[in-house]
Formats: structure tokens, sequence, C-alpha cells
């Protein structure tokens, strides 16, 4: 799970490397194929809303639709859109237990087994190589792995994050504190957050989500920072009720009602709180680095008050940080010309440097931040690596010095745990509990947790 999605699209670049990677779909089988053997409709989900960047992002949207079928006029794209978030949880569910879903249709890292479940994903193996998707070798190992069952590929991973301390630097000034050095652990921050919040006018020193899901996946995050986990090593188990996991609550229900540095408003869901952070009431929360796209392109806040540290850690650094992302899964029933359209169309839009995602010089004239260390999808010293680097740099609008702590104090990397949606609506609970009780039984609220959690495993078997 991270922030929404961001798009920042553009028209036509690398143009022959498009071209030339369209064209290999052209070639081997009956299920390597071309898409050209009679005109072909794909619909995709999750293109921009037309309120975000001012109707930017879409119009740049709809742009590279127009090019891609230039390329390939045998290819139609239509786009259909599901919401604010891309992935609702309820809504997403609630899509494939009808049959809803988009031919192409978004979904994070933790989906896999949920679709499985549902029979909704087709088998895509046999269409994805390094002459469909050419930069195939050089995806991070562990992001196609997460769409991988049994040695089957059921989504184009294209996306992915890992979690950090996001700040603004705006209020770490007002409040005598240095935005070039954020907090590195939970007893820094909720010091610092102190100070933030008595600057008054409503601003929180820290803020946190407790609904929808995302205040679940901030208490994995936040658990994980200390050295815990949420299930045993074996799946069946829940593992977060003991001294970790007491305190993450603790520790955020002290800030809220001790410190009074996290505001009195809560059960914040995603759009909640960065806009809030838009209008600078937020001095901290914890994020991927494109929540600041979010807060920039949807909710119209400036890139430049915002920074980045790695995760803080308990009286150190931090143990490890959340890491997730997202893909595009191919509905049950496509035709092998809709697979082989929808994976051109992946391809084109998320997999190539220079367009549609990558296309930097796009974003930079759209007024949106270039240079934030994200999506991470890319083999570190990978030549593609390298090139999308060169291209990022070239394009900055961002002072890299803000993300400096950040990209510097690289942080272990661990995955969301199994039926991620269901425990995060779990943990939500928990969360929201220890933000708006005064005096919330800590342990009795990780007791309950804990035998949901159970309960949940054991089913999911």
């Amino acid at each position: 799970m991270s922030g929404q999605h961001y798009r920042t699209v553009g028209a036509l670049a690398l143009a022959a490397t498009v071209a030339l990677s369209l064209a290999a779909c052209g070639s081997g089988g009956d299920k390597s194929g071309s898409a050209s053997s009679g005109k072909t409709t794909i619909v995709i989900d999750c293109p921009p809303l037309k309120t975000d960047n001012d109707g930017k992002s879409l119009a740049q949207w709809n742009a590279d639709v127009a090019a891609f079928q230039k390329l390939h006029p045998d290819i139609t794209v239509k786009s259909i859109s599901v919401g604010s978030q891309c992935n609702n949880p309820p809504d997403f569910t609630a899509r494939l237990q009808g049959g809803t879903q988009a031919d192409v249709f978004y979904g994070y890292m933790t989906d896999l087994n949920q679709v499985l479940d549902a029979g909704q994903a087709e088998d895509i193996t046999s269409y994805v190589n390094s002459s469909t998707v050419p930069y195939w070798d050089s995806l991070l190992p562990s992001a196609k792995a997460v769409f991988t069952d049994q040695g089957k590929l059921y989504a184009l991973p294209y996306s992915a994050y890992t979690m950090g301390l996001v700040i603004d630097k705006n209020l770490f000034r007002q409040a005598g504190l240095d935005p070039t050095k954020p907090p590195t652990t939970w007893q820094e921050v909720a010091t610092d957050a102190k100070k933030i919040a008595a600057l008054g006018n409503g601003i929180a020193g820290y803020s946190d989500y407790s609904a929808g899901n995302t205040g679940g996946w901030h208490f994995t995050a936040e658990l994980y920072s200390r050295g815990g986990q949420m299930v045993s090593d074996d799946g069946k188990s829940a593992a977060f009720n003991n001294d970790m996991g007491q305190s993450v609550l603790r520790t955020l229900h002290d800030m809220r009602f001790t410190d009074n540095s996290m505001g009195t408003k809560q059960l914040l869901q995603w759009p909640d709180l960065l806009t809030n952070a838009a209008a600078g009431k937020v001095g901290m929360y914890i994020g991927a680095p494109d929540s600041i796209t979010a807060i920039v392109k949807t909710f119209h806040g400036k890139f430049s008050d915002w920074a980045m540290g790695p995760m803080p850690g308990d009286n150190g650094p931090a143990k490890a940080t959340l890491g997730g992302g997202n893909g595009y899964f191919f509905k049950k029933g496509l035709t092998p010309a809709q697979i082989r359209a929808g994976v051109a169309w992946v391809n084109y839009e998320e997999l190539t440097p220079g367009v549609g995602q990558f296309n930097y010089a796009a974003q930079k004239a759209m007024g949106l931040p270039v240079g934030l260390p994200q999506p991470q999808i890319w083999v570190p010293g990978s030549a593609v690596w390298k090139t999308d680097d060169e291209l990022k740099r070239a394009n900055t609008n961002l002072d890299l010095n803000d993300y400096a702590p950040f990209v510097n104090n690289p942080v272990a990397i661990k995955t969301e745990p199994p039926q991620a949606q269901a425990v995060y609506a779990v943990l939500d609970a928990s969360m929201s509990a220890a933000l708006t009780q005064s005096g919330a039984n800590i342990s009795g609220l990780l007791k309950t947790a804990e035998s949901k959690v159970n309960t949940l495993l054991v089913a999911g078997k």
C-alpha cells in the first residue's frame, strides 16, 4: 500500500525505443503474437482525476493515450476512473466480487491472494519477456515476486516504495528546528513534534492515520521500525502483541494526550492527512516520497516546503522500514490479443525511461516535483537505473539535499504481511482507540487485535 498512485505522463518521447518495444509484441507464437490482428480494445483504470494538478495530469494522460494509439493503430485504449484512491480496499473488493474491474486494473503488491481467490486474474507469464517488456530483466526481482504465485506471473509491477519521515521545512524552522537534520528516533520525533505543535494555530507536530486500513498500515511500518513483525515466520499467527507493539500505540497515545502534539482531529484516512499537510498544518508524518507528489498535485501544496529523513527507530536507527508498491493485473477472460495490448500499454506508460511516469520533462513543465527517490523499481546500478537517474537529475526542480538524509541512510526493507489489507483493517481499531481515548487500554487493544488477526490467518490458509 502506498499513497495514491500519481500519474504525470507526457506526450511521446523516445519514440524509436517505444516503437521497437511495441513491434516486439508482434513476434512469437499464439500467446505472444501480434496484437494487431484486428482491432483490439482494452479498458484501463486509474487515470488521473480531472481535479489532479488542475486537470493537467489528465490532459497529459490523454496525450499519452493518443501517442500510444498512433504508434499502434490497431489498439484502442479506454480509461475509467475508480475514484480518488485507485485502490480503496472496500471498493476494490466489491469490484472483484462483482467482476466489474477494468481489463487491466491497478492493485497493490498485497492484493495477489485476494485477486486469485476471486478468480479474477489471467496468468500473463507467457506474454512477458525481454521482447515485450525490454527492461524486464532490470526490474527488481522482489517487485516481480509479489505478483507471482507458483511460478506464474499475474501482474506487471511498475512502482515500489519505502517509507521514511516526511517533514515540513517551514514548520521546523518556525519551531527553531533544523530541517536538514530530521529526527531519527521516535523519542526525537516526540520531542520535535511538541515544539512544532506549540506554534498553535491548529498545527499538529506529528500526524498519523487511524482509519480506512491506513491506520493498520502505519502501525505495521512503526512496528517494523522497532524490529517487530506482524505475523510469525510461518505466517500462521499474529506476532505484534508484545512490547514493541505496545510501544507503537503508547508512543502515539502519549503524543496525543500527554504532549498534545497530534491535534484533536483524529480518525484520519489517506486524503485527510495530506490535505492538512498541504495547508501547512502537519509538521511530520511517515510516508513514501510519492505522498509529497500527492500533496502538490491533488491538494495544492508546495513541494519546496518538504523534505525527508529515514524511518525513525526506537532509541536508535530503525531496524527496518516498510516497503510496498503496485502493479497492473489482467482481468480473467481477456483474449490473447487484449493481454498483448495491455502488456504493450503498461510497458509504454510505466516501464520505459523518458515516457509516461518517467517523462520528467513533462512533469517539470506541469510544476510537479522531479527528483523524488521513487519509484524504486530498477535494479540499482543497472543500465536503465543509470539512464533514469540521469534523466531525473537533468530535469529536477527540487533541492536534492532535502532528500539526502533519506537517500543516504538506507534502512532494511520489510514487506507487507500476508492478507495485509484485512490485517490493516483490524489494526485500524487499535490505532483509532489509542488516538481518541485518553484512557485507552493498550494491552487490551492489542490482545483483541491479535485474536482477530489469528482468525484471519487461519481462515486464509
